[in-house]
């Protein structure tokens, strides 16, 4: 399954290659773009073409413009006209997922390709740590061991009886509420601790540190855990959190997975090969908004948009993609107004205010925590609800306890690009195994299963586990570089995704792991989001996405 499925990949890698034009990178780094990429561009426009030298510029350009999925990658998923079908595997076993067992045997079955595929690799020597102290591993990924620290150890955080993960997150102030991520992490943690031992015999004890989400103090605690904590690998949460220490902890050399941010810059195996994405991409994000105007307003193009925007790197991100789409979609987008507003704000009341007067057709949220359900409220107070053609809230405020529930019939009818992730407090999903396998064990914990954030913890804390399942059944057993060879090529079914959404890494050349979304319309009434049309699923079309701080782009 996972050599076809690689092969599928790949294909539709060089396909959105070949129709890269309308790539989502960040409009901050056009200019830079061009010139960086302009004598070669030059060349090949002045010489004879081959297929070869389209091939090249082409993969050129997708450099350039990295981070998301095209707007042609994304429209041709949309309307079904996408020519990278999957193959099936006649051959593979078929697993239950209407129950728990049998998603325990999938993953089992999975946990299995990836062991053998990757002990085959490095048993040939193609894989592992080179006598040049190269890490490599699938397509072409390596990381340098040369330019560690001195005193670095691949089993450094690995006691006898404990695995140390370090972890930055925001526990307190206006996204307090992600807090319960951790929480519910750490309930999933403690399963596998009391059902299995932990792995390999030795316990997953999180090292858990409240940032607040102020990037100064991500960096202090950082500091601390690599310093001082014995920490095996690191996990943070937040935009301008991780921007902050993921140069360090590349320098570092420690394991830093499936960060908590849609941002590009997680999709960087290259300058960044110990950093591993999770979540779907902010700028893909913003393109399927794009894409859902074009789709869903015919009658009513151009549009008027506006966004309201949290003022850091997260909620830039979001302004910059968007900011994008529209410059390159005239036809779609008439005005964009992008109004920021202070993370640490108590209210949004001005903001939104200035965003009513532009009286736009289009609102779109690209903000966080608390902020996502104060937007929702002053939507409907400030008159402009009523007004609206279509509201969207962003898909990191998805969660209906969190931010849908507390706003009651306000939210009613806003939409969302909700990356594939089901909530666990969801009526249509409340029967499912896993979700109720999942509430079982919150409310042993002594945690409450209606915070679907708590759940979360577990939409994080699964690939972590699956990961170094993986990583302790190689060649060497349990250590850094192992677990970087596991989570480079992880390829798992998530029973928090919904069907039709991927979850797949693929070393240097798919650095993001999940590329699909549904489109969703929530009920307040049902208190339950409805999925409209069908999933978007781009699994190994974006490509990686090397940031530019400076520039604010790919």
């Amino acid at each position: 399954m996972g050599f076809r499925r690689k092969i599928l990949r790949l294909l539709a890698v060089l396909f959105a290659f070949a129709m890269v034009a309308a790539a989502c990178g960040g409009s901050d780094s056009d200019d830079d773009s061009s010139s960086s990429s302009g004598s070669d561009t030059a060349a090949a426009s002045s010489s004879d073409s081959s297929d070869s030298d389209d091939a090249d510029e082409a993969a050129e350009e997708e450099e350039d413009e990295g981070g998301g999925l095209s707007q042609d990658a994304i429209e041709k998923a949309v309307s079904g006209d996408d020519d990278a079908e999957e193959e099936v595997d006649e051959d593979a076993p078929t697993f239950d997922r209407s129950t728990l067992d049998g998603i325990w045997e999938e993953a089992a079955y999975n946990r299995q390709l990836m062991i053998d595929e990757i002990t085959e690799k490095m048993d040939a020597g193609e894989w592992g740590v080179g006598d040049d102290n190269i890490l490599r591993g699938p397509a072409g990924f390596e990381a340098d061991l040369n330019n560690c620290p001195g005193d670095w150890s691949d089993t450094n955080g690995l006691l006898d009886d404990e695995i140390r993960v370090g972890m930055t997150t925001v526990m307190s102030g206006n996204l307090a509420a992600y807090g319960n991520i951790a929480y519910g992490w750490e309930n999933y943690w403690d399963w596998i601790n009391d059902e299995f031992g932990g792995i390999g015999g030795r316990k997953l004890k999180m090292i858990i540190k409240d940032d607040g989400y102020v990037a100064a103090q991500t960096i202090e605690f950082v500091d601390e855990l690599i310093e001082s904590a014995n920490i095996f690998a690191l996990h943070g949460l937040g935009s301008p959190n991780g921007l902050a220490v993921y140069d360090k902890i590349n320098e570092e050399c420690v394991p830093h997975l499936f960060y908590a941010s849609g941002h590009p810059a997680w999709g960087d195996p290259v300058k960044h090969p110990w950093t591993t994405s999770h979540q779907m991409s902010y700028l893909t994000e913003a393109v399927l908004w794009g894409t859902w105007i074009k789709t869903n307003l015919p009658d009513e193009l151009p549009v008027k948009v506006a966004g309201l925007v949290m003022d850091n790197d997260f909620g830039l991100a979001y302004e910059k993609g968007f900011e994008y789409y529209a410059e390159n979609n005239p036809d779609v987008v008439a005005e964009y107004l992008p109004v920021r507003h202070d993370p640490a704000a108590p209210t949004l009341t001005n903001e939104v205010t200035t965003i009513a007067a532009f009286d736009p057709d289009v609102f779109i949220s690209m903000t966080a925590g608390n902020p996502c359900l104060l937007a929702i409220q002053e939507v409907e107070a400030s008159g402009l609800l009523e007004r609206l053609s279509a509201a969207f809230t962003p898909s990191v405020c998805k969660a209906i306890a969190a931010y849908m529930a507390p706003a009651g019939m306000a939210a009613d009818s806003w939409w969302v690009v909700g990356g594939g992730v089901k909530d666990s407090t969801d009526p249509q999903y409340a029967s499912e195994p896993f979700i109720a396998f999942l509430n079982e064990t919150l409310e042993a914990g002594g945690l409450d299963p209606s915070i679907s954030l708590l759940a979360t913890g577990y939409f994080f804390a699964y690939p972590w586990t699956e990961t170094l399942r993986v990583a302790n059944e190689l060649p060497g057993g349990m250590s850094r570089t192992n677990v970087m060879l596991a989570a480079r090529s992880i390829d798992i079914y998530h029973p928090l995704m919904m069907d039709g959404v991927a979850y797949e890494l693929d070393g240097a050349a798919d650095a993001f792991a999940i590329e699909g979304s549904d489109f969703s319309k929530f009920d307040a009434v049902g208190q339950t989001w409805n999925i409209v049309g069908d999933i978007v699923d781009g699994n190994g079309g974006s490509p990686n996405c090397p940031w530019d701080k400076e520039n604010g782009g790919c």
